[in-house]
């Protein structure tokens, strides 16, 4: 089964990747693996905001985060060419938590990255991870997610 078919099973529908928003490109390839640039919680209804610990639980945040893995995976298609199939493994996400001082949950928020990402690629989707708290982020958004993946 093709990736997109597996995520239309799961009610998801790639975007188009997001432009960058100032001067850097939105991934780099080398040889086999993809760096694609840190992609911000955007939903349907525009950029999702918050801050953890403060004004936005734990659940919310990770389906801030859900909506960041989904960013990736379309700039890990724009790379592919639009052959999202060519991805052959999520290699490591570092997520980036907009959280309060004494908020010690980013590893749940960013677990909606990661279970999306192992619900729709499977193996291929497990990866090495770091979770991280942020004072702020671009724009106010909760989450912000960069990726490296490897393709052929």
């Amino acid at each position: 089964m093709s990736i997109e078919s597996r995520l239309a099973e799961l009610g998801v529908t790639l975007p188009d990747a997001p432009a960058p928003a100032a001067n850097y490109v939105p991934f780099v390839q080398v040889g086999d693996i993809v760096y694609v640039s840190g992609q911000i919680s955007n939903g349907p209804d525009g950029l999702i905001t918050g801050k953890l610990g403060h004004d936005m639980e734990v659940e919310a945040g990770a389906a801030a985060a859900k909506t960041c893995a989904i960013s990736l995976l379309a700039q890990v298609k724009a790379a592919c060419g639009g052959d999202l199939d060519r991805l052959v493994r999520v290699v490591k996400l570092t997520g980036f938590v907009n959280s309060t001082a004494d908020f010690t949950n980013q590893p749940q928020v960013i677990n909606g990255a990661s279970d999306f990402l192992v619900e729709a690629l499977g193996d291929a989707g497990r990866h090495s991870r770091s979770a991280v708290s942020a004072a702020a982020l671009p724009l106010g958004v909760a989450v912000e997610i960069e990726g490296i993946f490897q393709i052929k």
